[in-house]
């Protein structure tokens, strides 16, 4: 095998078993090592891992030296058994209790997304989410499918709310809000965003709007309600008044519906808009030619499996905001995941 055919072989061999890796991150997640390893005094060995998790003995040796290549946890040899203990990638990013935790994204992503990935060539075929396949449910009501149930709304808040926890500040700081001293963040779910919104313009007002079973979870399970700063307003942003603000943020919003709908929501929001106000769109922005960056476009084939929607790019967002009203349209990109496209009116 020459060199080149060898590279493509090991390449082709990564990318086919890098569901294997996901399930590996996934599954230690669920089970609870993190956590369990975090709370430890010591670094632990298998049986007692297995012990304390109510797992298998065989299972879990193999997860945990699984999860030490991939770098997730660190082992060491005592009295001629392995120990394992936390990696500072597993401390930080995977433990519940951790400030930039992002677990309950990673269950989300077992959970619900991996699901309906499964059936990624039927989506492909159809050209329409996966969710009456996956999960045996109706999709025509598309956040009726998203929230299936109360344990499900709630994961799904959870899972953006590490999101913003990490991302919010960077994006929010892409352009200057401090002039807008009232902002109204659509579809703002526990609040994570606004949260970070008003922690760096502290002049601030957020409204979150969201519809009243999301309003209703976020006040049971969440503390943004309780900066005085923050409000919460129940409503359909497709169908019910919108409150009046300086500038709306459509955070991860847009990507899920389709062209329509989306100049549909920006006519109302360019109407509700005070003069001299604006939109703040926040999504994951594609290259110009729309052949990258690889996470946005996989992030564009989770729209296809999971919504109704897609990633964009600047020059598709532009044609969105203008027939609706917004000037002096820009686009910044940050260097994370999410990136800001601000529209005027």
């Amino acid at each position: 095998m020459c060199s080149q055919e060898g590279d493509d072989y090991r390449l082709l061999k990564e990318y086919a078993n890098g569901f294997m890796v996901s399930q590996v991150l996934f599954a230690a997640c669920e089970l609870g090592v993190f956590e369990l390893l975090a709370e430890a005094l010591e670094p632990l060995d298998s049986a007692a891992v297995s012990s304390r998790l109510g797992s298998s003995p065989r299972g879990t040796e193999l997860l945990l030296d699984t999860c030490v290549s991939l770098k997730l946890l660190q082992a060491a040899v005592r009295g001629g058994k392995a120990v394992y203990a936390n990696t500072e990638l597993a401390s930080t990013y995977l433990v519940r209790g951790s400030p930039r935790s992002q677990r309950d994204m990673l269950l989300y992503s077992g959970r619900t997304a991996y699901v309906c990935w499964r059936h990624l060539a039927e989506a492909v075929r159809e050209g329409r989410n996966q969710y009456p396949k996956a999960f045996r449910i109706p999709s025509e009501e598309l956040f009726s499918a998203i929230y299936r149930s109360e344990d499900e709304r709630l994961r799904f808040m959870e899972d953006l709310q590490d999101v913003w926890r990490l991302e919010g500040a960077s994006v929010l700081a892409a352009f200057d809000l401090s002039p807008s001293p009232l902002i109204c963040d659509l579809g703002g779910g526990s609040g994570a965003l606004a949260r970070a919104c008003v922690s760096l313009y502290p002049r601030c007002r957020d409204i979150v709007f969201d519809i009243p079973g999301v309003v209703r979870m976020a006040k049971r399970h969440f503390s943004a309600w309780e900066d005085e700063r923050i409000s919460f307003h129940e409503g359909d942003f497709f169908k019910d008044p919108l409150p009046e603000a300086d500038l709306y943020i459509l955070a991860r919003v847009l990507h899920d519906w389709t062209d329509a709908k989306c100049c549909h929501l920006l006519q109302r929001l360019y109407r509700a808009c005070r003069t001299g106000g604006g939109v703040l769109v926040i999504e994951s922005l594609l290259d110009a030619d729309g052949r990258g960056p690889l996470t946005t476009l996989l992030y564009s084939l989770n729209m296809l499996v999971q919504t109704e929607g897609r990633e964009r790019t600047p020059a598709q967002y532009h044609a969105l905001l203008a027939p609706a009203g917004f000037r002096d349209v820009q686009c910044r990109r940050t260097g994370g995941t999410y990136d800001a496209v601000l529209g005027r009116k």
